[in-house]
């Protein structure tokens, strides 16, 4: 089975160097052209140069996903220069913050509004287009396992997660008489794989570099307890391994193909089984862990400092 997005357009919000940026690559080397939109212009045009370094065709559109003028703006730039949208993917989110106890109003309103408003307009807009050109297409909109299991820490994202679940569901039946798709795919703390990113901030990873202080500081008075496990804790993934962008990006591009045609309403979890583990269960040192097959790149020779062709 050949993957192919030849001729497909795809806008892709929140395209910043880690998720955002593999997706969008990802969906640039299945062959489509894509709109990379983030609110800060510079995470647009590195995530815009990275296509190109790859080969891809792509265009910066940035914009404040929560701002429906804005949202108008750019979806009609994309049909303007590249004709058509076919594929979107719902990625602007809010990260971090803290627990129940602790987050300000200010900013759970601002994370739920992110996450609310940008998949509501970006889908309003990109779906009326599709539905007045008959585009039978797809959108994709990120979850998380914060969106479907507790976590201590992140309440804000924890509650907007939970809201884009069932968002796609209900979006789904709206556009299915159209043949447009809406689907989600849950994460699992990827471990990032952009060259730059990785230049600037170091490989990372949730399994051999744990997290610490997610979620942020929380209080000092005296009858504080811990939410969190801070010491040493054995993988957290069955398989081994999170996975990267690049495989949520694999996953995103099958899903926007025609290959997918009959798939609406349904969530793909891309996470080395993370979720499907009951609480209790932990595997194996990774040193004694299989792992996956190993991940097929999609960064053709990950040195993003040339210049674009």
């Amino acid at each position: 089975m050949e993957i192919s997005l030849e001729g497909k357009v795809a806008l892709v919000t929140g395209a910043g160097p880690n998720i955002g940026s593999g997706i969008a690559l990802a969906l640039a080397r299945y062959g489509a052209t894509v709109a990379c939109n983030d609110i800060d212009p510079a995470a647009a045009k590195a995530c815009v140069d990275r296509i190109e370094c790859n080969g891809g065709r792509a265009i910066a559109v940035p914009g404040d996903v929560t701002d429906e003028q804005q949202v108008i703006a750019y979806v009609q730039r994309v049909i303007d220069e590249l004709g058509q949208i076919d594929i979107l993917v719902n990625n602007a989110a809010l990260l971090g913050g803290k627990g129940v106890l602790d987050e300000s109003a200010e900013f759970f309103s601002r994370a739920v509004q992110v996450a609310a408003m940008g998949n509501f307009l970006n889908t309003k807009y990109v779906g009326r287009h599709m539905a007045e050109r008959g585009i039978r297409g797809s959108i994709v909109a990120i979850s998380s396992s914060n969106g479907w299991s507790g976590s201590a820490g992140v309440i804000a994202y924890a509650f907007h997660k939970g809201g884009v679940n069932n968002f796609v569901r209900a979006a789904a039946m709206d556009l299915a008489p159209y043949g447009i798709r809406v689907n989600s795919y849950t994460p699992t703390a990827p471990t990032p794989d952009n060259p730059t990113l990785i230049a600037e901030r170091g490989a990372g990873g949730v399994l051999d570099r744990p997290r610490t202080g997610i979620g942020g500081a929380t209080g000092d008075e005296e009858w504080r307890r811990p939410s969190r496990w801070t010491g040493e804790r054995p993988p957290m993934a069955p398989m081994g391994s999170t996975g990267t962008p690049t495989d949520i990006g694999h996953c995103v591009a099958w899903l926007s193909s025609d290959y997918a045609r009959l798939i609406t309403g349904c969530d793909f979890v891309v996470d080395g089984g993370a979720r499907a583990k009951n609480f209790a269960y932990f595997p194996g040192p990774a040193a004694d862990l299989a792992g996956p097959s190993p991940v097929i790149p999609l960064d053709v020779t990950g040195e993003l400092d040339r210049e674009p062709t």
